[in-house]
């Protein structure tokens, strides 16, 4: 096992035709050998796995975390329970190579969609 660091950026919306490298997610976490987040590893090494969200000058950082509800998630607030903060959307069963899309419900309630970008060692 090796933690990854993993870079999402906004994919094409009505927002952002294009998409862009300017909003997004880089984080870390630990992948099996078919590209799926590891639960055991990252229990071994949650400490390590830090997330970034940035939208433009805006920056955001946290940890990722496996919810009660079995859910990945991007946490930003330890005074917050996690229930607030971004769940991917069958980040459980996902492979992330780069060019594939996965999905985030944000802070505000909308749902987008993320190119991985890119998937290196961290």
């Amino acid at each position: 096992m090796t933690l990854k660091r993993i870079r999402l950026e906004l994919a094409r919306s009505h927002e952002f035709p294009e998409g862009s490298a300017r909003h997004g997610y880089e984080f870390v976490a630990p992948l099996d050998r078919r590209h799926h987040i590891d639960p055991e590893q990252w229990k071994a090494h949650r400490a390590a796995c830090v997330v970034r969200r940035f939208w433009g000058e805006d920056t955001a950082d946290g940890h990722l975390v496996h919810r009660r509800d079995r859910r990945w998630a991007f946490h930003y607030d330890p005074a917050q329970p996690v229930d607030t903060d971004e769940p991917g959307y069958r980040f459980d069963s996902h492979a992330f190579r780069p060019n594939e899309y996965v999905s985030i419900t944000e802070v505000d309630g909308v749902t987008r969609t993320f190119r991985v970008a890119s998937v290196a060692a961290a």
